[in-house]
């Protein structure tokens, strides 16, 4: 009887993690790149008093099923989903989207390169293009000072006017972009940026529209890929599973209070 009540605990303990995993979601429904998270769970192991297939029944031959009680449930890992989000028009110069598969590469603070699906760009006060939280691009673009205007096309060639020669185009740099064999080993530290880790895989970098990277649209954001509906819909189930859990060790309680009584 008593097993019932740690086995329904971890089932509680589960349906918490979805719903944490779903605020997550919901909470990041209006970030820049942003992309959702997605819980799986595995069973625990099993008491097996007998095993299926071993033991002989009256007419020796095996028995065709067994008898095994689990454990209960937990987490077994949490998966990124790299569905495309909706690109948004922003009619900002320095606003990147990427149209298909690739990541922006950052300098961070430690020297080490980080990668991100935020091409909300700025420029620091050297002339760098720089994203929302100041690291550096790599590779590094520098602006002139007396810049006009600033042009990027889907290939990531950047290029622009300046206040000396208004009439001219000049080439300022190329952008580039990175994808890995498996993004969702990439580890997230928050800042819309993510680490390269040994699950992930070695960076393939090159240009936007090469080696299966997407296109690069300026004058767009890319917004989450955080469907509203759906996570409304995991939240009301994980929150059910919960309460039936919870009811799940109300009977328990019962049924060994029964049993305490019988006793007496």
């Amino acid at each position: 009887m008593l097993k019932s009540l740690y086995t329904t605990a971890t089932g509680m303990k589960t349906q918490q993690t979805m719903v944490d995993t779903i605020a997550n979601n919901i909470a990041n429904v209006n970030t820049a790149g942003f992309k959702k998270s997605q819980a799986s769970f595995e069973d625990l192991l099993y008491v097996t008093p007998k095993a299926p297939g071993l033991e002989q029944n009256a007419n020796g031959t095996a028995s065709p099923i067994g008898i095994q009680i689990g454990s209960g449930s937990r987490l077994s890992g949490t998966t990124k989903i790299y569905t495309p989000g909706t690109l948004e028009p922003t009619q900002r110069s320095m606003d990147l989207a990427i149209d298909g598969d690739g990541f922006f590469v950052v300098q961070l603070a430690d020297g080490s390169e980080g990668y991100t699906r935020d091409g909300h760009l700025l420029v620091n006060a050297d002339g760098r293009l720089v994203s929302s939280q100041g690291y550096t691009l790599v590779p590094e673009i520098t602006l002139p000072q007396d810049l006009l205007t600033l042009f990027i096309d889907r290939e990531g060639r950047v290029s622009g006017t300046t206040a000396a020669n208004p009439n001219t185009t000049q080439p300022f740099g190329q952008l580039q972009l990175v994808k890995f064999i498996n993004p969702s080993g990439l580890l997230s530290t928050g800042g819309n940026v993510l680490r390269r880790t040994d699950a992930s895989g070695a960076p393939v970098q090159g240009n936007a529209g090469s080696l299966g990277l997407g296109y690069l649209s300026q004058g767009f954001l890319e917004r989450s890929n955080v469907d509203i509906v759906n996570e409304l819909v995991g939240l009301i189930v994980a929150q059910r599973a919960y309460e039936v859990n919870s009811r799940a060790i109300q009977a328990s309680d019962q049924m060994l209070s029964v049993a305490t009584q019988i006793v007496r």
